[in-house]
């Protein structure tokens, strides 16, 4: 077996990425019932903050490339997550809308949400969580 160079646990970038999985995959697990992935978990929250955003904005809003955002909202079309109708003024512009189904487990997958980031948090106390959370901003 081979031996682990002597930095490593002092390199942030593995630090960082084990942590994501670590979170990422208990969150994976709690929207697994609803047939959301994570990405789709945050698309929904952000309409939920504003709803009736064009792809740019939620892109914007949630940091996601648009790319990645544009496949994601069409598999959410499909599984009726989302509806995306044209824009008023401009018709080659289209909003997006979360639907009854969405809307109707609203409460249920924010409280997952909520659930999942006090699990993270439970470790720390209360000043090293806004610490973390500023921390993490900053890298964003």
């Amino acid at each position: 077996m081979q031996k682990l160079p002597e930095d490593l646990p002092e390199c942030l970038v593995f630090l960082l990425g084990k942590a994501y999985q670590k979170a990422h995959g208990d969150f994976k697990k709690r929207l697994k019932p609803y047939g959301l992935t994570n990405i789709q978990h945050l698309v929904l929250e952000g309409l939920w903050y504003r709803n009736g955003m064009t792809a740019t904005e939620i892109s914007r809003l949630l940091k996601l490339d648009k790319a990645t955002l544009s496949g994601v909202l069409e598999r959410m079309i499909e599984t009726g997550w989302i509806v995306r109708e044209p824009h008023p003024e401009d018709g080659r512009v289209h909003r997006i809308f979360t639907s009854e189904k969405a809307d109707g487990l609203k409460e249920k997958l924010i409280e997952e949400r909520k659930k999942a980031n006090r699990k993270i948090l439970a470790r720390f106390s209360p000043e090293e969580q806004e610490v973390l959370k500023r921390l993490l901003w900053e890298l964003i």
